[in-house]
């Protein structure tokens, strides 16, 4: 009998998922934790008004606007298991560490539970 083989998830669902934890734990905090619509496919038409309307390229996927521990806000690059940084998420990173603010980057639920507690507790 063959093994059957699982599609890993993608970013969207692990970052699906990591919401739906935290506005479960955190609830009073739920309206803290938002997604930057900055990733995905879009057409060139779009890409623009987006540009025009102040989107930054290499944002956060998520921003917790909670001051903890010495840090403005906790900024989280949500990736695939082996999913990397580019380098406009690399550059906008040291930007937002030189403000106070903590960055991580999260592949699983698991670390981004870890990573939240952290922050939080």
């Amino acid at each position: 009998m063959r093994k059957k083989q699982t599609t890993p998830q993608s970013e969207s669902q692990i970052q699906h998922s990591c919401l739906t934890w935290f506005r479960i734990q955190y609830p009073s905090l739920s309206l803290m934790l938002f997604a930057v619509p900055n990733g995905g496919k879009r057409d060139a038409r779009t890409g623009a008004q987006m540009k025009y309307e102040g989107s930054v390229r290499g944002v956060s996927d998520l921003i917790l606007l909670v001051p903890k521990k010495g840090f403005s806000a906790l900024c989280i690059e949500m990736k695939r298991p082996k999913g990397k940084q580019s380098e406009e998420q690399i550059r906008w990173q040291r930007e937002a560490e030189k403000f106070r603010n903590k960055y991580v980057v999260c592949h699983s639920l698991t670390e981004f539970m870890n990573e939240v507690n952290s922050y939080l507790l």
